[in-house]
């Protein structure tokens, strides 16, 4: 006897669609901001690729004035776990076929006052459905005032999203963020923290669908507006150096932990897509 399909699969056009769209506004907003920054803006290249067992994704890259490197990339995927991968995913008791599609955006901005910024959303179907994601803030001047008043504001955007959704959201998924993306061999955070969730699943899809879409609009309501304030800011190159150096703690978080990173080159992905969260340049000390 087959077993039903999780609720989750029903949703698979509109979760993609969704995706799709939020990619799109994403980038326009960001070539916005390219613009106001000067006569030379820089503008988001699109490349497609296709994944041999099953679907493919699109990367659109910019290497610009205010952005030096900011990825937006899409995905919708399908196929099989390796055996040893499936033992770590739900749902793959009776098979490793899976489905899973999502929005990954990582940008690393020239000017050391303006933070870095990650965020991602995807749905994962398997004989279960889930949905994960969030987003986090790296200030690359840890410590100064200018980076308390990003990190609340960011932190306030998703918490609004949150608060939406469940009076114990934020502080559930603020606490995973912080456990998250935390650096075990140097003892520290990798930044400003935000919120992370994964499988998600309460029962009602819908709902947690809405949750996701809510944190891709929580984005936009978070860094665009942070990214104004302080992408024209005067830095000194020490910033510069400083700023360098600290972008080796996203290096060696994404390499050694990221979840995002292992599921992509686990599951055949696209080397470059999923390395496109590598910063253009890099110091260690």
């Amino acid at each position: 006897m087959n077993n039903p399909a999780p609720p989750q699969t029903a949703l698979k056009p509109r979760a993609e669609a969704w995706f799709r769209q939020l990619r799109d506004r994403i980038c326009a907003e960001f070539e916005v901001i390219e613009d106001a920054a000067g006569p030379h803006p820089g503008r988001f290249v699109r490349t497609a690729w296709r994944r041999e067992e099953g679907g493919g994704g699109e990367m659109s890259l910019i290497h610009g004035q205010v952005f030096e490197k900011a990825g937006v990339n899409i995905s919708v995927v399908e196929g099989h776990f390796t055996p040893d991968f499936a033992a770590r995913i739900p749902g793959t008791e009776t098979g490793a076929a899976f489905w899973a599609a999502g929005i990954s955006l990582v940008a690393h901005p020239r000017s050391p006052k303006l933070p870095a910024v990650h965020m991602n959303t995807r749905m994962i179907v398997t004989a279960k459905g889930w949905f994960g994601g969030g987003g986090d803030l790296t200030p690359l001047q840890p410590g100064t005032a200018e980076a308390a008043e990003d990190a609340a504001f960011f932190h306030a955007a998703y918490k609004a999203a949150c608060d939406r959704h469940g009076a114990d959201y934020y502080e559930k998924y603020k606490t995973w963020c912080d456990e998250y993306f935390f650096l075990p061999h140097r003892g520290e955070p990798r930044g400003a923290g935000g919120i992370f969730y994964d499988y998600l699943d309460t029962g009602d899809a819908e709902a947690d669908f809405a949750f996701t879409r809510d944190v891709g609009e929580a984005f936009l309501a978070a860094y665009p507006p942070i990214a104004r304030r302080r992408f024209a800011a005067p830095y000194a190159p020490e910033e510069r150096e400083a700023q360098l150096i600290r972008r080796g703690r996203y290096v060696e978080f994404n390499l050694l932990y990221d979840r995002g990173t292992t599921f992509g080159l686990k599951t055949g992905g696209n080397v470059e897509a999923i390395l496109m969260s590598m910063p253009p340049e890099v110091k260690w000390p």
